[in-house]
């Protein structure tokens, strides 16, 4: 892998090279554009604290670029959350973006050794930061989730978070916990939110999501018993809809969610779909 890039070793970027611009906890947008060109942030170099290497994709790098000032002072543009982003029409840079917003929060929580307390500092050439005392290494974590779409004939099982104000029905979802199977979190996460036994727990694919970093993987399984019984701090409303009549719901652009949901509306209805 290629070693992160820290600032000021800027000379090493070329002008094929994109950037997501952080300030704080928000990214640079303008006009929905938010990889810049090096030129484009050329003014921001004199703040910047750090520029870390994300990927590179059809031979072209993408880097997170982190300031200390507010960048709206010398660059025409916006401050958004990630999650405001969401929408976007373009695939490749949310997905760059959602990386670059990973890495910003693990390098940001990492900055002192969970073991001695002291400083910790980049490794020369892995994703990776060392104890300037003890050397312990940290690796990037993520947090693998279950989400699993519950399916009884022609109905599915919709539910709404008591966490987020949204008129979105979603499937069930949850994180796996320590000495659990995937498929042990979908049948225990059923029964607590929703109070269902469900059975025929079937694997469909996988997605990262970066709220902040997550891979869910994506299951669905039949309706086996029970009554629907909400946990209350979890879930808002859940319901039974017939596949075509159905609340908003996510879109399958955009979440693996909603490629559940469609798949499923679409098998019902004799159609064929290829999870991307």
């Amino acid at each position: 892998m290629t070693p992160p890039v820290i600032f000021p070793l800027e000379s090493q970027l070329v002008e094929t090279d994109e950037l997501v611009v952080f300030f704080e906890d928000k990214i640079l947008v303008q006009s929905e554009m938010f990889l810049w060109s090096t030129a484009g942030v050329s003014t921001l170099l004199a703040s910047t604290t750090s520029i870390i290497y994300i990927d590179t994709l059809s031979e072209k790098r993408y880097y997170l670029m982190r300031v200390s000032e507010n960048p709206l002072d010398t660059v025409k543009g916006e401050l958004k959350s990630l999650r405001s982003l969401l929408f976007s029409n373009d695939e490749l840079a949310f997905a760059i973006a959602g990386k670059a917003a990973q890495l910003e929060d693990w390098y940001k929580s990492h900055r002192f050794c969970g073991s001695c307390g002291a400083p910790t500092e980049h490794h020369t050439n892995q994703r990776a930061v060392c104890c300037t005392a003890c050397k312990t290494h940290y690796f990037p974590r993520i947090n693998p989730c279950a989400i699993m779409l519950v399916v009884d004939g022609d109905k599915i099982l919709l539910a709404r978070s008591s966490r987020f104000k949204s008129n979105f029905f979603s499937c069930l979802a949850g994180f796996i916990e320590v000495g659990e199977t995937a498929e042990e979190t979908v049948s225990r996460e059923v029964r607590e939110e929703v109070g269902l036994e469900v059975e025929n727990i079937r694997y469909l694919k996988s997605q990262s999501w970066p709220f902040p970093s997550q891979l869910m993987l994506a299951f669905i399984v039949d309706y086996k018993s029970g009554e629907i019984m909400l946990e209350p701090e979890e879930i808002a409303e859940a319901n039974w809809y017939h596949v075509n009549d159905l609340p908003t719901v996510p879109s399958a652009a955009i979440s693996v969610a909603g490629e559940l949901i469609q798949h499923y509306v679409n098998q019902v209805n004799g159609k064929t779909q290829v999870l991307g």
